[in-house]
């Protein structure tokens, strides 16, 4: 895995909660940008689908992801706490929210599938 959990819990069908640190040498900050390293949005996106399907002990693919907001830059060593709670409507969808230090980084809805 390209980045460190250091805490991840699964309370019930309700939430989904880790914490995500990703390694300054990650590929990721590789040319993004030179000399002001940042995560790329994919990256964020993908830490997301990748909790979802660890939680959820399956393996899926991404059918939707819909109102994202990259709301503040995540560099090499921040701490990130990713929260993933199921809509309460089905349908496979998730919202998630990506803090670093207790402020809102991303947000939106990711819905999923089963692989066949």
């Amino acid at each position: 895995m390209w980045y460190d959990i250091k805490n991840f819990s699964k309370t019930g069908p309700e939430e989904i909660s880790l914490e995500v640190q990703v390694p300054p040498d990650s590929n990721w900050f590789s040319g993004h940008f030179p000399g002001e390293p940042i995560l790329p949005g994919i990256a964020q996106l993908g830490m997301v689908f990748d909790a979802i399907n660890r939680a959820e002990g399956g393996s899926f693919k991404i059918t939707g992801i819909r109102r994202v907001r990259f709301k503040q830059i995540v560099r090499p060593d921040d701490r990130l706490h990713l929260t993933i709670r199921p809509q309460k409507n089905g349908g496979g969808g998730y919202d998630f929210r990506i803090e670093v230090n207790a402020e809102l980084a991303c947000s939106g809805i990711m819905t999923v599938a089963p692989r066949p």
